[in-house]
């Protein structure tokens, strides 16, 4: 096979320019700021719903509302990053997610503070596959696995420290202070970044699809919508019931709507006019890992979202003690994610998946166990979270890096997309079954702790068994050759060029 040359403005050394080093310093920081609010409102939930009279299934939607609102504006960073400036980007990204800050710190009841978290969350859509893209065009192959590393602190560590950051917060102030607290220094972000970032590259004209953002935002809508019903009943002392209608409708609806998505975009990808642009599926790597990240975003997020429901409804913990509970792992994330980089720069990505994903598994089984040693839950959040560590690094550098140049926004945009909709699913799909069991056993006269107990712990049994099912999908990611220099490593075959696929696609 022909070695593929290495993209013709890379840095040739192993240095990069001062100017690259603070453009990716400034996009980590603010990407950094972002994130940490998707997850910054699980330990809150129970107190908002306490002082908002809301029920799980209602108040989850503040998490599912995040995730989906990324899925949906996710597919259109592909369009905004050909036709604006870094800069221009930027400053789009960092002016939702503040403006959407300061309307949910003000807000004074649950459907003002649905919608701020739906404008913060466009803000956090446009940065994350800006950081990747703008990553991606400046720094050379050999170099990826080190500085994803540094990207996965962001992408991995910021959600887990959410929880902790808002116990810490909670046991001082209310709720509303999550967001004041995170304002100044979303305009700090802002304010450095649109002094000190250069343009990586400039805009192009070039034309949206309108009917491409109309079915893709039905599409995830409606099929989340779907899973959050599905199961049926809601947290109360009624039996459940069969699914509603409504929510078979809903899935009938974002399936169909997906359908047409996928086929408008393969029509529209011959003329380069596509929103997605799905000739990245060509790359055998990229799609294994676009599936194993579906199946374990959807088990994570699952988790994350129940765990600390349980801690306080259940052990009857403080919002504290519940933050403290989760920086261990966090913090095991954020100090392995730099020497995993390093790892996978050496040995690709299978030998380091493969023993990640299993630790995630055993995490998550023995939480299932919903244990009332509150000790015995820490150690099963730290295994998932080593995992973890061990999962997002070499799977998002093999997923992008297996991509041509021209297609890295696309491909950016698509793992973006999978993860936030296999996130907002599984997160929802999982409450739902929660909630259904509590209603059972609350109709059998048994107490709303025990019914979330008995939920919880059927939720995490069924995260654990689709974490399984990842194990067997990373058997079957191999190392892209410029990530080994161009040679195969550890007697790997080395995929046929990418470019050569995606012309035959």
């Amino acid at each position: 096979m022909q070695n593929t040359p290495a993209p013709a403005h890379a840095p040739a050394s192993p240095a990069l320019p001062r100017r690259d080093r603070h453009v990716i310093m400034l996009l980590l920081f603010s990407a950094f700021v972002v994130i940490l609010n998707e997850t910054v409102l699980s330990v809150a939930l129970p107190p908002i719903m306490d002082d908002l009279g809301l029920v799980e299934t209602t108040a989850q939607w503040l998490t599912t509302g995040f995730m989906l609102t990324m899925a949906v504006v996710i597919p259109i960073t592909g369009y905004l990053m050909g036709r604006f400036s870094t800069r221009q980007v930027f400053a789009i990204a960092m002016t939702a997610f503040t403006v959407g800050t300061l309307i949910c710190a003000i807000s004074p009841a649950f459907l003002p503070l649905l919608l701020g978290r739906i404008v913060q969350a466009s803000g956090t859509a446009i940065m994350m596959p800006l950081l990747m893209t703008t990553v991606l065009n400046l720094v050379p192959p050999s170099r990826h696995g080190l500085v994803m590393g540094n990207i996965s602190i962001v992408i991995s560590v910021a959600p887990a420290l959410g929880p902790t950051i808002s116990g810490l917060v909670l046991s001082v102030a209310p709720w509303r202070f999550l967001f004041v607290l995170v304002l100044p220094i979303a305009l700090l972000a802002m304010g450095l970044g649109l002094r000190w970032i250069q343009n990586v590259q400039e805009g192009e004209p070039k034309p949206a699809d309108p009917l491409s953002v109309v079915l893709s935002g039905v599409g995830f809508g409606a099929l989340v919508y779907g899973l959050t019903g599905i199961s049926g009943g809601g947290h109360g002392g009624d039996a459940p019931s069969g699914p509603p209608m409504a929510a078979l409708i809903a899935l009938i609806v974002g399936v169909a709507a997906l359908v047409l998505f996928v086929w408008r975009q393969l029509i529209l990808q011959k003329v380069e006019r596509a929103l997605l642009d799905l000739r990245t599926f060509a790359s055998r790597n990229f799609s294994v890992a676009v599936a194993l990240m579906v199946v374990m975003m959807g088990a994570m997020f699952g988790t994350v979202v129940l765990l600390p429901i349980f801690l306080q409804r259940v052990l009857e913990l403080s919002t504290l003690t519940v933050g403290l509970m989760m920086l261990p792992g966090g913090l095991a994330m954020g100090l392995l994610a730099p020497l995993v980089g390093r790892l996978f720069d050496r040995v690709g990505p299978r030998p380091l998946l493969v023993p990640g994903l299993a630790a995630v598994v055993l995490g998550i089984a023995i939480m299932s166990r919903v244990p009332e040693q509150a000790w015995l839950i820490v150690v099963g959040h730290v295994i998932m979270s080593l995992g973890l560590a061990f999962v997002f690094t070499p799977l998002m550098t093999t997923a992008m890096g297996s991509l041509p140049r021209r297609l890295y926004p696309y491909g950016s945009a698509i793992v973006g997309t999978v993860q936030q909709v296999a996130g907002a699913a599984g997160a929802a799909l999982m409450v739902s079954i929660m909630s259904r069991i509590a209603a059972g056993v609350a109709a059998d006269g048994g107490s709303a702790a025990a019914g979330t107990s008995a939920g919880t712990s059927v939720a995490f049994t069924i995260s654990a068994a689709l974490g399984a099912i990842t194990v067997v999908i990373a058997l079957f990611i191999r190392r892209n050759p410029l990530d080994a220099g161009d040679a195969p490593v550890g007697g790997e075959p080395a995929e046929p060029a990418v470019d050569e696929q995606v012309r035959a696609a």
